[in-house]
């Protein structure tokens, strides 16, 4: 259920929204996965609460794409902790990749 907050969020934005890797060929696209554990609350020698913490990527050919904004927007909706981890261009591929850390609970 946690997961699914994350990728409903992202496919507000777009249907071009993949898990753990792209699938065809386009311009633009979302990834997202989940990577490892985050925040957890423990007592009594028992995990009480635990989040899932993970990234989310964009890859676009467009400079200052829309996108960047929608996505901050849905994930806000969707109440999913969040901040831009790095911007980078990749000069082999002509893609500008952001990338967020996410976490849900």
């Amino acid at each position: 259920m946690q997961l699914q907050i994350v990728e409903q969020a992202l496919l507000t934005v777009t249907d071009q929204v993949f898990h753990y890797e792209k699938m065809g060929d386009m311009e633009r696209y979302i990834v997202w996965a989940e990577d490892s554990e985050g925040s957890s609350v423990e007592a009594d020698n028992y995990k009480i609460e635990q989040s899932i913490q993970g990234t989310i990527d964009l890859f676009s050919k467009i400079e200052n794409d829309p996108w960047i904004e929608e996505i901050q927007k849905a994930l806000n909706k969707a109440r999913v902790s969040f901040y831009l981890n790095s911007v980078q261009y990749e000069e082999e591929t002509g893609y500008i990749h952001y990338e967020w850390v996410w976490e849900v609970t």
